[in-house]
């Protein structure tokens, strides 16, 4: 070794261990380290089936109850659940034939938006959960509203996101289902096989969506593969035949909203076809605290705007619920 070197070793050497300690330490980026929420993969039988659900967070904390769309599941929630469960108690159930729940054959179970509210009722109930709020999306939405006119004062507040329940938020793109309530031939209950092809499961997340960077492919990939089990396709175009026993129960869910004024945030994806923003506004007729916000963005909007969306959940929630 070089006597060069070896001086600038023995300097650095002792300029280390000369340095007080608080000084290193001081100088030492401080780094912010969260713990992960834990989350929970549970199922528990109910009605002779498996009903699968995510839960997270403290046991005694206040409940959020997040009710998925079609054609996903309580996968929908997983970026969700975390922001959350450090303060909530959080449960997202699986409805019987999507996600890890069963799907029992459609000629031996009810798939009906009547029985998914009276499923997840007795899920919340053997979970303990006596109140609680409810984060309503797609068929979330009437699953949800059944459940608040079972329970009215069980409902602490409610989370709206291109979840129907006015006669306005059902347009064009519900033609073709309308023409199979309207008759209920097999003819168009077939026509209807095009809403669980893998081309409008995609579609489901990408359009109206500005920057499909922010979109994993991995959701209509795992969607579609759920969809794709025999026998499936049968209990959708059931659920399809089905969704026009919710529209007669809007004037009830209305009532609900006008009577009870539960505390609700409305965050909805203006450019959503299925469910769209003439389906937002008429909330504020009969809810007109709530609190309203129109994000650029189409049908699974937490897929991409996810940082929008938790902070406006979540204050929400911090000033209405956890009292």
């Amino acid at each position: 070794m070089s006597r060069t070197l070896a001086a600038l070793l023995l300097a650095s050497a002792s300029i280390f261990v000369t340095a007080p300690a608080s000084r290193v330490f001081a100088e030492t980026p401080a780094i912010a380290q969260q713990v992960p929420a834990t989350v929970h993969y549970r199922s528990v039988k109910i009605d002779g089936v498996n009903v699968f659900y995510r839960e997270a967070g403290p046991a005694d904390g206040p409940v959020v109850v997040l009710l998925h769309g079609f054609p996903t599941s309580s996968h929908m929630f997983r970026n969700l659940i975390p922001l959350l469960a450090d303060r909530y108690r959080v449960i997202a159930p699986d409805y019987p034939g999507f996600g890890q729940s069963d799907a029992p054959d459609h000629t031996k179970f009810e798939y009906s938006f009547g029985h998914y509210a009276d499923i997840v009722d007795t899920l919340l109930t053997k979970l303990g959960a006596a109140k609680y709020s409810m984060y309503v999306m797609d068929y979330g939405a009437p699953v949800g509203y059944r459940l608040a006119l079972k329970h009215p004062d069980r409902v602490t507040g409610l989370i709206v996101q291109n979840g129907n329940a006015y006669d306005e938020g059902i347009r064009d793109f519900w033609n073709p289902i309308r023409a199979y309530w309207k008759s209920g031939t097999k003819k168009d209950r077939d026509a209807l096989s095009v809403l669980v092809a893998p081309e409008t499961t995609k579609f489901q997340y990408t359009d109206g969506v500005k920057d499909l960077t922010r979109i994993s492919p991995d959701n209509w990939v795992h969607d579609q593969a759920l969809l794709d089990r025999p026998g499936n396709k049968d209990i959708q175009l059931d659920l399809f035949y089905d969704y026009r026993t919710n529209l007669p129960l809007y004037p009830q869910f209305q009532a609900f909203f006008r009577d009870r004024k539960p505390p609700t945030v409305i965050v909805w994806g203006k450019n959503d076809k299925i469910f769209p923003e003439e389906g937002a506004h008429p909330y504020l007729g009969d809810l007109p605290e709530a609190e309203f916000h129109l994000l650029d963005t189409g049908h699974f909007a937490l897929e991409d705007k996810l940082d929008e969306m938790a902070p406006l959940i979540r204050s929400f929630l911090d000033r209405n619920i956890a009292k």
